[in-house]
């Protein structure tokens, strides 16, 4: 299996994963030009593509699915709320709203010979999801737009060979920043995004022996930086009550205009 972020950000996000045989995105939030060319960096196209899903209806999630979609019939799975609130966006232009199938949370999908499960996430959305995808015993999860993390969280990340989470903000930077009160209340409510800390303390309950590799994705523009973000989740980790720290984990942080590099499992 191979798992790479294409993008990763606040301004747009679309992560590849697949096998020799089977090819899927989570999200796609960047333009049609930007995941074709990402697709191509990894030796595919568009075609070969079986399906694209889709965590929530925000921009930054759903932005080249109209082109993606009506250039090659490619699936777009999502929940019926989620499906929904698809459909109304004009700024996708016409595509073919038969390849829209809906996706229940905690119900499998098999596409080829990739699981992909659906959990629930709490963010101000119609009914997001994070998704986990198996092939055989090897496992990658993908978990941004979070507001908060509980034991159902915890429980869906359990067992990964590799994960892109959430760290979206600075908590300093963002209440000191440019953003008006209401949105600096929303990304800091349970249906908003998780902080650098919290991303570290969601680790701090997933890591495990063989846990290869760690995405630090949905960086904020504004109220983050990469180093930040970095150096925050593995301090976490260092002085958290587990028996690791963290130089005993590959972490490393999802760019927003550049592909991270390709992990394989």
């Amino acid at each position: 299996m191979r798992f790479v972020s294409i993008a990763s950000g606040s301004s747009g996000n679309c992560i590849y994963i697949g096998t020799e045989e089977t090819h899927i995105l989570i999200d796609a939030g960047i333009s049609n030009k930007r995941i074709e060319q990402g697709l191509k960096d990894i030796g595919l196209k568009g075609e070969d593509l079986k399906g694209v899903f889709i965590t929530h209806e925000h921009s930054d999630h759903i932005k080249g699915l109209g082109i993606l979609s009506k250039k090659y019939q490619i699936p777009i799975f999502g929940t019926k709320e989620t499906l929904d609130e698809i459909k109304k966006k004009s700024s996708l232009g016409n595509y073919p709203l038969e390849c829209l199938t809906p996706v229940c949370p905690d119900v499998d999908i098999s596409i080829g010979d990739l699981t992909i499960k659906p959990f629930r996430i709490d963010h101000d959305a119609a009914n997001p999801v994070a998704y986990r995808v198996q092939e055989g015993k090897k496992s990658v999860a993908v978990a941004t737009d979070l507001g908060h993390y509980n034991q159902y969280i915890i429980d869906h990340l359990q067992g990964l060979d590799a994960v892109l989470l959430e760290s979206n903000h600075d908590v300093r930077m963002l209440e000191t920043g440019p953003y008006p009160y209401y949105l600096k209340r929303r990304i800091l409510g349970e249906y908003g995004h998780l902080s650098n800390e919290t991303c570290g303390r969601l680790l701090n309950q997933i890591l495990h022996d063989n846990l290869k590799h760690i995405f630090l994705g949905h960086l904020s523009k504004e109220n983050n930086y990469e180093e930040l973000a970095y150096e925050t989740v593995r301090l976490e980790i260092n002085q958290g009550e587990t028996p690791y720290q963290a130089g005993d984990f590959s972490i490393a942080v999802a760019g927003r205009d550049r592909m991270s590099e390709i992990v394989t499992i």
